[in-house]
């Protein structure tokens, strides 16, 4: 996607060798102009495969998983929880993740009532690095009998194997962004 592209070389940085940060307009700051065409480039991809509703992590994954739910007819939008709540069913699916970004292990958790058996679920998050979310979130989908049509990414770190990965199990993936590599604190992008 080309304006998510520019936006990554004007305002993104990279650190070190393996942080990729766009927080200016993805995750902390939200540029919601891009956010909404972004989730309407989603729902261009994954139309045909009809979704039933769109599965996210919290926090950073809920405003593209809410574009994109939109864009696609106004879709349920399911995010997992990382901590559990007193208002919270006892019958939830939950998995371990995780967290490169935050370096710690979470379990996330979603209730199973909001996951209907038989659902066709688009998993939707902002970032894809080891893979280590969207394998919790297919964790979530199997212990509740729905099947994963897609996973929808904002920007992937193309040099870390969670794509390729997801990719390799059959999986259809569209990221709108694929960063290649960190050069001098520059994000090289691969080619659309």
């Amino acid at each position: 996607m080309q304006e998510l592209r520019e936006m990554i070389q004007r305002c993104g940085e990279g650190i070190g060798d393996d942080i990729v940060k766009v927080d200016m307009f993805l995750n902390h700051r939200i540029e919601t102009g891009l956010m909404i065409r972004m989730g309407e480039e989603l729902a261009r991809v994954f139309a045909e495969d009809k979704p039933d509703l769109v599965l996210t992590v919290e926090a950073s994954g809920i405003a593209l998983a809410l574009t994109a739910a939109h864009a696609l007819g106004d879709l349920p939008v399911v995010f997992a929880k990382k901590a559990a709540t007193v208002v919270q069913s006892p019958d939830v699916a939950q998995a371990s993740v995780y967290s490169f970004t935050h370096k710690r292990e979470n379990i996330i958790r979603a209730d199973k009532k909001y996951l209907p058996q038989g659902s066709r679920v688009l998993i939707v998050d902002d970032f894809l690095a080891d893979g280590q979310a969207c394998q919790g979130m297919m964790a979530l989908c199997a212990q509740t009998g729905c099947q994963v049509v897609g996973i929808g990414i904002g920007v992937e770190k193309g040099f870390m194997p969670g794509g390729r990965n997801l990719r390799s199990m059959g999986l259809k993936v569209c990221s709108l962004a694929t960063v290649t590599a960190i050069e001098d604190g520059k994000l090289i992008l691969a080619d659309d």
